[in-house]
């Protein structure tokens, strides 16, 4: 059975926890029970449907069973069916302790009747490692309205 999970962050917690493990069946409940699922990775393959993902997911485990991500840079915007997160990843590999990335990541999460889960993940390579830290001019931290439309 799969877990409920009651709000998007739960979802996404569950979602990078089960990459640190490297665990298929626990990164394969947190996604939407539906055929039109999307995973794109930083390679720029755009995978759809619970089987495409799920093939692409072992065999990144498979090459890489110790993957870690930190998360930063986070920005939600959350509705009462729908949420959007954008993060910046940062992706250590097994015992390394250089950081890899940064990744630019937009999670979109949909609840249903079994809670909050995973519709989409798209992750890729930001083009300018300070791009991805650092703000337009003039923004500050929780000035810029947030409205989702």
């Amino acid at each position: 059975m799969n877990p409920i999970f009651a709000s998007p962050q739960e979802v996404e917690a569950a979602f990078y926890e089960a990459i640190a493990r490297a665990d298929l069946i626990a990164l394969m409940s947190v996604w939407a029970d539906d055929e039109e699922i999307v995973c794109i990775h930083p390679t720029g393959q755009r995978l759809i449907g619970p089987a495409a993902i799920r093939d692409s997911w072992r065999g990144i485990f498979a090459n890489n069973p110790r993957l870690k991500v930190r998360l930063s840079r986070v920005t939600r915007w959350n509705s009462m069916l729908l949420a959007v997160h954008n993060v910046v990843e940062t992706l250590y590999i097994g015992d390394e302790e250089k950081a890899h990335g940064p990744m630019l990541a937009t999670n979109v999460f949909q609840r249903g009747t079994s809670g909050w889960r995973l519709l989409a993940h798209h992750s890729s390579t930001a083009a300018d490692r300070d791009l991805a830290d650092k703000r337009v001019a003039g923004e500050r931290e929780g000035t810029v309205p947030r409205t989702l439309h």
